[in-house]
């Protein structure tokens, strides 16, 4: 089940680092005519990529903390993913509907670099505790 836990994690940390690097600071880079069917093409393609691992990811977590096999350190993942996903869909979301409606805007676009560090992190983070845990 780790073994499990350890790839989808870091299958996500490897996802949120492209998006965090690569993917969201390209946006400024879109000519503004094509950024709204651009945005849509992210917007709706990303799901499939990063929706079912999430929620494997999720239970995983919370089967993980609840068994109570890894004391405190499965209670701390599990945090840190409740903020991947409180970051996701209170402050990522609503900021990729508004640059979905009004087009690129530079401050909502700022904010989603700035917010999707939380993500990164926490995720990066939950990547090291999965490879404490293969260790134990």
């Amino acid at each position: 089940m780790y073994n499990v836990h350890a790839a989808v994690t870091w299958y996500l940390v490897g996802l949120v680092w492209l998006v965090q690097m690569v993917q969201y600071p390209m946006f400024a880079y879109l000519d503004r005519a094509q950024f709204t069917e651009a945005h849509a093409f992210h917007s709706s393609a990303i799901g499939i990529v990063v929706a079912p691992p999430m929620l494997l990811e999720l239970a995983l977590a919370v089967w993980i903390a609840f068994q109570g096999g890894r004391g405190m350190l499965g209670w701390a993942a599990l945090t840190l993913l409740l903020i991947v996903w409180a970051t996701t869909f209170f402050m990522i979301v609503p900021m990729h509907e508004q640059l979905g409606a009004r087009g690129f805007e530079p401050g909502v676009h700022g904010r989603l670099v700035a917010w999707n560090w939380v993500r990164t992190v926490a995720w990066s983070l939950r990547g090291v505790i999965a490879l404490i845990w293969l260790k134990a």
